[in-house]
This record gives C-alpha cells, structure tokens and sequence, in this order.
C-alpha cells in the first residue's frame, strides 16, 4: 500500500507539480531531485491511487483507447470486444532491466504454440497512457536512456529483432527521482522531462515532527490512516478529473505569449521546448484553479517548474533560477513592436559626447583586491582512453566502447555450447529449425549474445597545490585546465577523484564518485601554499588506484598536473625524488595509464615533470600546450580481471 499522497507534509512545488503532470500528459513529466529522505519516491508513488480511471479495451496488453483499437492487439482484434475501466498504469521501470524487457520481446510461446512471431510487450506498452516512473533515474545505463529518448521523441515504440518489426503507441508521463550527489543527467534526457523541482527536508522543527508522527502511525496500521485520508484523496481525484475537463476551453491571451518567449529569451535558455512546455503548464496551472483563463501569476509558477533545468550553458552552473530574476522580468514592459525597434536602435547608434560610456575612457577605475580565481582554457580538452586490451568483463560505462558487456543492446548471437548469457530466442529458433516435429533443445542450440556496450573509466586528477604554484599565477592555469578536463568527463560520465598536494603530505580531496560537480567544487576551493610531498600524492594515487580496481575495474587515467619539484619526503625521510621515480616506476608496472602535464612555466626549468612523465611511460604537455588548442590524448592500458 503506498503512502496517501494528501498526507505529504509540506512539499507544497512538488506536489503541484505532480498534480500538472497528472492533469496535463502532454507536460512531458517531472524529474524531483533531492537529497535521501526528503519525500521524492513516497511523493512519486503516491501519485499513482489519486489518478482517474481510464479507459481502455478490456484486455488489452497495449491500454489501447477504446476509438484507437491496434492491429496487433489480440483484444482489439476479437469481434465482441468490450471496454472497462482500470486504474492507470504506474509502471516502475528498475535500473538493471533489460532492453528487451523494456522495448518488448519475441513471444516465445506463439513461437512454440503457434508456430508464428508476435511481440511480447514490454514495459513501455505497459506504461502507455500512464506514468512511467524511474527512482535514481541519473543511474539509468546509458542504452536504457537512449532508447527513452527515441520513444519519448515520437511517442511510438518500434520493436525490430529475430526478424520481427512492430510497432505500438507507447506515450506516457516520465517521472524521475535522483540524488544529486550520484551525478547529473545528460542534457539531452533533462530537457526530456517537462518540468524540475528541487526538494529538501524541512527545517521547521513542528513540520519535521508531523512528518515522523504521520510516518508512524502509517506503519503502525496503514489500513487505517489510508481511510482516515481517504476523504481528501478522493477530492484530489475529483480535482484532477474536473481539471481535465476544463483543460481545453482555458486560454491565454497574446500578451502573455509573448512574455512566456521573453522569460525564456532573458534566461538564455535555447530549448524550444522551453517555450511550449511553459505554455501548457500555465494553462494547466489555469484549469487545476478551476479558471478558464490564464494569469501573469500562472506564467510566473509555470516558469519556476519549466526553466530552472533548461538555462544550464555549462556543465557545473548552478541549476536554479537566480534569485528575483523571475520578477524582475515579469515587472519589465514587453518587447516594442518591430518598427519601433529599429528607429530605437538608430538613435543609439548616434553619438553622444558626454555620453557614461565616453566619460567611462577617461575615468580610472577603481583598484580593487586581486581574486585567486581560474584562467579559462580557449577548448575543452578530450581524453580518449584505448580499449583495446580493456578486459571483457569490464562493467557497462560511458566513454570506452566494448563488443562484451554484460549489459548494453545485443548486436549479435552466435552458436556456443556453454553460454555466460543465452540468447533465448535463437536458442529456441534453432532448436525448431533443427526438428520442428520432435521439438526439444541440444547442447548444440544454445547461442550466446553479444552485446555492445562501454567500459567504465575513472579519472584520478593528482594536483600540486604548493607554493610554487602561486608564482606567475600558474594556480589559476592549472584549475583552468583541470575544470576543462571535468568537463569532458562530465559529458562522458566518468568516474572522478580528486588528490591535493601540499605543505608535508597529500591529501584526498574527494574521493572517486560520479558528480563532477563535487570534483569543481573541490577544486575551486582549492588553497595554495607550503612545500610538495610528491612522493606521498603518488603513494595515495596507487591506494586509490588498487581500491578502484577491488570495487568495479573501472578503467583508470591518471593525471598528474605538477613541475614535479619533490622535496617532501614520505613518513621516515629519505630523497623525495627518489622516492618519486619509484611509485612512478611501481604505477607503471602496474599498467596504469598516466598522463602529465607541466606547470613549470619558469624560464629555466629543470625538466622534472617531464623525467616523471618518461619513468610512468606517459606523455608530457605543458599549460600552455592545453591552453591553447584542444588536445587529444590516447592512453593505451589493460585493466586485470
């Protein structure tokens, strides 16, 4: 039984937010980001005993409306076909399922039955006309998101394998629920999603007490507090129904049209969905009112929901809506018509002599204290990582393709008498083949499926933080390239951990994890100053690295960004250089792939980073190598079974 979705305390954007979804589909969903326990899944699931029946044909393994009866549909297709009414669907699509149980299969028994091809279908044709529900949806393997994308783009569903091609209606609402501290969405999958709320616990200590005490007494009989909210569950229904109703006859006038294209002009968001997305919530917003016509006050609530996730220009911005920016562009007056525009933009091409901008040349400006910040890089660089020694059972990733994952899309079956992963239904297909009369399934049948899928990379970024480093700025070079690196691993969903070194020993600053955002925070934060324990920074690379491979074998890079200018010794003294050359000479041994990039920018320099890059077998590039241009960097390594 699920939690009554009337007794949430507080939440009150996310509720609403549901609640569009509810009325409107064509929203395109939500994605609730918070942190653990804050309400998201309980909220989600919820949802699900509020919504109204539908209909459909009774039967019907597609939830086909009764006036869009489908061909392959075997209900649809009897003669005396009836309707009936049924909750709508409220599917939980799990992280680790698989393609075929998503897209649909081949129907193995009308294979064997009926000696014919038909679709099995799958969680997509369960979630038609519903809601398809995704918990810690940032985890979702990367062939589960693209074939999402593809069925939410046109909103039909086309299954084409063992030489069956269907397809089916599979239009539904995408509800999402992720941490931000286990990573980001791709950009592609987050515009997706028709709206985005924010949740947090609250902090008022009488709201967090009814929360725990409605908890209880939920687990304690949850027969009983259902029906002691039943009354305002079943007024949230009615309120969705009528909602819908009046759904078509709301309108919006041209003016506030307008204003929905200059908020999202203002915000620089680049999405055309954008705009059209705003436009349905506000008159969503509108109808869940129980008004006909849309107000300025709705456009604002709409945009709060709409544009916060859509704004993003790079991949560590803040995905918030800053603040009073809403209403200072909902107090702006709109845009003059085109003419006006033009003779406006004359007038201000004339010159004025005591013009600010004139007096601004001849003024001095204030002098004002110097900010240790980061230089940006003109490209971003990318790291490819060879995997043609990469082992077989490396675990599905982003960056490295492989022809033997154990997840990803199958590209292929082949014949094998002892199979890691059968594929069922050229097993089955062979055995017929073989002898259809006298049907059963030899050693011999059995075929393995080869999939495609990628293996999973971690990045180690290893950086001196001494005092040298603050001469000649090269701080702000070095957290410049370092952000840049980030951000291709934040397009490839990589692994990252961060290690400092700096005054006696080295430290690890973040551990490795899947929010880059965590490794940009941590580096921004970054202070500079003290002596360069080299030697200890490798040794902590070496545990990570080792760490790394216990856990998942995820393929490893490791950079080190450093003038290599040991002179800190590890714990029981010693020649710090020495010692250097010797955990490079171990990582190299190792067969970890290392990449180093020189910040010595003085004019003599004694070459250390770049006898370092020589012992670990690495490449070696200077900041002003990375700086320039982009750069592609191939690593070539094996990871150990």
């Amino acid at each position: 039984m699920n939690y009554p979705f009337s007794a949430l305390v507080a939440q009150s954007k996310l509720k609403q937010a549901l609640l569009l979804c509810a009325v409107n589909p064509g929203i395109g969903g939500v994605l609730i980001r918070g942190e653990k326990g804050t309400a998201k899944s309980t909220a989600a699931r919820g949802l699900a005993d509020i919504l109204p029946l539908m209909q459909r044909v009774a039967g019907s393994r597609f939830n086909c409306a009764p006036d869009q009866p489908l061909d392959i549909c075997e209900a649809c297709q009897q003669p005396d076909w009836s309707v009936e009414a049924v909750a709508a669907p409220f599917v939980t699509l799990p992280l680790g399922a698989t393609e075929d149980r998503v897209l649909g299969s081949l129907d193995l028994e009308g294979v064997l039955v009926e000696r014919k091809k038909k679709l099995q279908p799958g969680l997509l044709a369960t979630a038609h006309r519903g809601i398809l529900y995704i918990d810690e949806v940032n985890l979702l393997p990367d062939h589960l998101v693209d074939v999402l994308l593809d069925v939410a783009a046109m909103g039909v569903n086309t299954v084409q394998r063992e030489g069956l091609s269907v397809s089916h209606p599979a239009r539904f609402t995408l509800i999402g629920t992720m941490n931000p501290e286990e990573g980001n969405l791709r950009p592609q999958f987050l515009d997706r999603f028709g709206l985005m709320v924010d949740v947090e616990a609250p902090r008022d200590v009488t709201e967090r007490t009814e929360v725990v005490r409605r908890r209880i007494a939920f687990e304690t009989d949850s027969v009983a507090f259902a029906a002691k909210w039943a009354q305002e569950q079943q007024t949230l229904q009615q309120q969705i129904q009528n909602a819908r109703q009046l759904l078509p006859s709301v309108s919006l006038s041209d003016g506030l049209l307008t204003l929905i294209s200059q908020l999202c002009t203002e915000l620089n968001v680049s999405s055309l969905r954008a705009d059209i997305v705003l436009y349905k919530t506000s008159l969503t917003l509108a109808a869940l009112a129980g008004r006909t016509t849309v107000t300025g006050d709705d456009v604002r609530q709409a945009a709060e929901l709409v544009l916060a996730h859509r704004q993003r220009k790079k991949p560590f911005e803040e995905s918030r809506l800053p603040d009073n920016k809403l209403d200072e562009l909902m107090n702006q007056p709109p845009p003059p018509p085109p003419s006006q525009r033009q003779e406006e933009s004359a007038e201000a091409n004339e010159p004025a002599e005591n013009s600010p901008g004139n007096q601004a040349e001849n003024e001095s400006p204030d002098s004002k204290e110097e900010v240790f910040g980061v230089m940006p890089v003109t490209e971003t660089p990318t790291i490819t990582v060879d995997t043609d020694a990469v082992s077989q059972l490396a675990p599905l990733g982003r960056r490295s393709q492989t022809r033997q994952a154990q997840r990803g899309t199958v590209i292929r079956t082949v014949p094998d008498a002892a199979p890691t992963d059968v594929a069922v239904s050229a097993t089955i297909q062979q055995s017929l083949f073989r002898d259809a009369d006298n049907w059963q399934i030899t050693r011999d049948d059995f075929h393995q499926n080869i999939r495609s899928g990628k293996t999973g990379n971690l990045i180690l970024f290893v950086v001196d933080a001494s005092g040298s480093m603050a001469a000649s700025r090269r701080m702000e070079a070095v957290k410049g390239s370092v952000l840049s690196l980030l951000t291709d691993a934040y397009q490839r969903r990589d692994a990252v951990g961060v290690i400092a070194f700096r005054g006696i020993e080295a430290q690890v600053i973040l551990e490795p994890t899947q929010s880059v955002d965590l490794a940009e925070q941590a580096m921004r934060s970054l202070p500079t100053g003290g002596r360069t324990p080299l030697p200890h920074a490798l040794w902590l690379a070496a545990q990570a690295l080792q760490k790394n491979n216990r856990a998942d074998a995820r393929q490893p890079l490791l950079v080190i960004l450093s003038d290599g200018k040991a002179n800190v010794p590890l714990p029981g003294g010693g020649d710090a250089w020495q010692q250097t050359v010797e955990l490079a000479a171990q990582l190299r041994k190792n067969e970890i792939p290392a990449l180093v990039l020189d910040t010595d920018t003085d004019f003599l320099r004694l070459g250390r980073a770049a006898e370092l890059a020589k012992v670990l077998g690495a490449d070696c590039l200077s900041l002003e190598e990375l700086s320039a241009e982009s750069i592609t960097r191939t690593v070539s390594g094996r990871v150990r079974a």
